[in-house]
């Protein structure tokens, strides 16, 4: 089988809305209907919540200026809580009979990506004008 370069496979596949967002400190590279494993967010399963939108790519388009993105909203459903792997961790200290054990278990949040879109303030400007032509 051929090797086709990395290149080749990009201009083949169909390009989609995703957006690189901000959440728990990390970047997350999201799509519509991704589920994701953030740190704890506080709300209620079943409500919604906005993501902060760093980069957002639109087929060809590359929107990375703060202004625009800053304009676009990523929108995520509260699906349930989750946890991470438990930590062990053991302090000794020789001789001494000193001797602790420690357990973390982080909290997380998984959220799935519902929507990401311009908000309805620019489509509805766009309206307008088209409006006042016709």
């Amino acid at each position: 089988m051929p090797r086709i370069s990395w290149r080749a496979r990009t201009r083949e596949r169909e390009f989609s809305v995703y957006a690189i967002v901000r959440c728990g400190g990390r970047q997350e590279r999201v799509s519509v209907d991704d589920v994701l494993t953030v740190d704890k967010l506080a709300g209620e399963v079943g409500s919604s919540v906005t993501l902060p939108a760093v980069l957002v790519i639109d087929d060809d388009k590359v929107i990375s200026d703060p202004a625009e993105v800053g304009s676009y909203l990523v929108t995520a459903e509260i699906l349930g809580a989750a946890s991470g792997p438990k930590i062990s961790m053991i302090h000794y200290k020789n001789k001494t009979g000193y001797r602790r054990r420690l357990g973390h278990r982080q909290k997380y949040t998984q959220v799935k990506i519902t929507q990401i879109a311009a908000p309805a303030a620019s489509a509805g400007k766009a309206r307008a004008t088209a409006g006042k032509k016709g």
